[in-house]
């Protein structure tokens, strides 16, 4: 059987380097560059080992179903979190999103709500509206926007996002760098 396809389709979906995969096997860069292309054939011991590296058990990387990637997500899929004392619901789209580059949520302000202050980080975070109107505060500066506008910003300052509007306020926030 052809498993060099398989492994660096695994590896790339993981972001690694075939430098970083031998590292943290013990393999040399050119080894695996040999089992990728099927010109080397592993261990038992070191195939089971790249395969715990790559968070895959050997009965999934032998699947015909291997790395079917899940496209459409249900309401069912999605997390709910509510802060009462802050007044706002956070619901996570993608189960596992904190582990991917974006993270898509939905933040809905009850009136008054406010949602934490962040500490400045690496990430670029969008934001859109769906309803009512928030107040970005990034930094020292306080930016609004209201249904059907949206804001975009690297979070290099403390932020903070608020409701704005006298009632109830809907927004789609998507960040990289995951630290919602």
């Amino acid at each position: 059987m052809e498993i060099g396809e398989k492994l660096r389709n695994l590896r790339v979906q993981k972001n690694l380097t075939q430098e970083e995969l031998g590292e943290r096997t013990d393999l040399t860069k050119g080894y695996i560059s040999q089992l990728e292309r099927d010109l080397s054939s592993p261990s038992m011991e070191t195939f089971f080992n790249i395969l715990e590296v790559l968070g895959i058990t050997p009965e999934q990387f032998f699947s015909e179903r291997t790395l079917e990637q899940k496209i459409v997500y249900t309401d069912e899929d999605s997390t709910l979190y509510y802060d009462e004392e802050n007044g706002y619901e956070l619901k996570w789209l993608i189960p596992e999103s904190n582990e991917k580059e974006m993270e898509p949520v939905v933040l809905t302000f009850d009136k008054n709500g406010e949602y934490k202050t962040f500490e400045p980080s690496l990430s670029e975070t969008f934001i859109y509206v769906i309803d009512g109107s928030v107040s970005l505060i990034l930094g020292e500066t306080a930016y609004s926007a209201k249904k059907g506008e949206a804001m975009y910003y690297q979070a290099t300052e403390p932020h903070q996002l608020i409701n704005h509007a006298k009632g109830k306020s809907r927004v789609l926030i998507v960040a990289t760098e995951s630290y919602l």
